[in-house]
């Protein structure tokens, strides 16, 4: 919807601008050319406090003679969301309106920079009446499902990142030469080492046979006589501390059993996007792509809810904050960069598939190369896996559109395709 669509949805209805807090919210309702219907007023962030916030508008209406509502806030943390999920319950349109925009027009409001929460009402509520506001659009069902999930299985990735940092805390301490013979500590030989016999006095107390048979044990045969000789050899040399390992041993067992724990958790929330995912209907459309995971692809529709919802691949783009911007003046020369006003966590998603992509998708590679190397503005490599993440969201969401499984030879698309092949003759 473009602004001048969105100033003219809200003609002759009452616009309530809500200022969000914690415990207790305040609203102002406006008319369409700006007019007080009724002045701020304050209610509680529970079920009697929405009650009157609802009554309150009833009111209003009724002596306004206007049925239809508009209601604007800003995306205060997560408390606007109870708020926003109960009006759509009643019928009325939410929208939100940018904490930056706000920022800005406070000024313009009464000609004083001072805040209060009165103001932030009248604030928010004549952006919605100048049509600078966005649709509110709240996943629901399994989309719902799968955007809890995508923030758990986040906060469980940084939890586990976080205790795995322990760990090396412990190796650098009393083995730092641990990582000369084993790359990481989540492989089912380091893991032994680390269970079974973790500090060099351990590992010299056993002989080459001994501790080769663990390993094999653990690895299935896969790690063997030469590893464990190396290890041995290395334990022999280690410059670690040698004092306080019984209490070292309960620490570093304490931060394993953590570690145990979070990746079982981690399996069980990724088993979960997966159900779910396929349950939407799209999972064969988006992992036909090459470089499309299970995980990526339930984040994706976790982070921008029923695709259908979206009129064009654009609005997507918008709502990562992948859109350009220009940044000139005076002489200096003009730039482009993206907005980054959208969701961080979409964004970080569409770069992390288009990294995967271009590794392994032969069409993507091709246009990332391109995007390096035209005779004509050549992109940085951040800029080159930017561009092929917003061709990787058209692509998604076309194929999700029409039900269909990705085609490389349709991939490009006819004009990169002659790009491409222009360039390379």
């Amino acid at each position: 919807m473009q602004k001048d669509e969105r100033i003219e949805f809200v003609i002759d209805k009452l616009i309530v601008g809500i200022d969000i807090a914690k415990h207790k919210h305040w609203a102002r309702i406006i008319d369409c050319h700006g007019r007080d219907l009724r002045k701020p007023f304050r209610f509680e962030n529970n079920k009697e406090g929405f009650d009157r916030l609802a009554a309150e508008i009833q009111l209003v209406q009724q002596k306004a003679g206007m049925t239809g509502v508009v209601v604007g806030m800003e995306p205060t943390g997560h408390y606007w969301k109870p708020l926003a999920r109960w009006l759509q319950g009643l019928g009325y349109t939410v929208v939100m309106v940018n904490p930056m925009w706000v920022k800005r027009h406070k000024e313009d409001y009464d000609n004083s920079p001072s805040k209060s929460d009165r103001k932030d009402t009248g604030v928010v509520a004549g952006l919605v009446k100048d049509g600078k506001y966005m649709q509110v659009m709240l996943p629901t069902g399994v989309y719902a499902d799968l955007r809890e999930l995508i923030v758990v299985r986040r906060q469980q990735k940084q939890a586990l990142n976080s205790v795995l940092n322990r760990l090396e805390t412990v190796l650098d301490e009393y083995f730092p030469e641990f990582h000369t013979v084993f790359k990481g500590t989540l492989g089912l030989a380091a893991q032994c080492v680390l269970t079974e016999c973790p500090f060099p006095s351990y590992i010299t107390a056993l002989n080459v046979k001994e501790l080769t048979d663990k390993l094999k044990r653990a690895s299935n045969n896969r790690v063997g006589q030469k590893r464990a000789q190396l290890l041995r050899d290395v334990a022999a040399r280690s410059i670690g501390v040698t004092e306080g390992l019984q209490g070292a041993r309960e620490r570093l067992e304490s931060t394993l059993a953590e570690i145990r724990f979070l990746k079982d958790r981690l399996r069980k929330t990724e088993t979960a996007m997966a159900e779910k995912l396929y349950q939407t209907g799209l999972a064969e459309s988006l992992l036909s792509i090459p470089g499309v995971g299970v995980a990526t692809a339930a984040g994706f529709l976790g982070e921008i809810g029923d695709p259908h919802n979206y009129e064009n691949w654009r609005q997507i783009r918008n709502l990562a904050g992948l859109n350009l911007k220009e940044n000139s003046s005076g002489n200096r020369e003009s730039r482009t960069e993206i907005t980054k006003r959208g969701r961080p966590g979409l964004r970080s998603l569409i770069y992390q598939i288009a990294v995967t992509a271009v590794a392994c998708n032969p069409q993507l590679r091709a246009l990332y190369r391109y995007f390096l190397t035209r005779d004509v503005n050549p992109l940085t490599k951040k800029q080159a896996l930017i561009a092929v993440g917003l061709k990787l969201v058209r692509i998604m969401h076309a194929l999700m559109m029409r039900g269909q499984r990705y085609d490389p030879a349709l991939a490009l698309g006819e004009v990169r395709e002659f790009q491409l092949e222009k360039q390379a003759a």
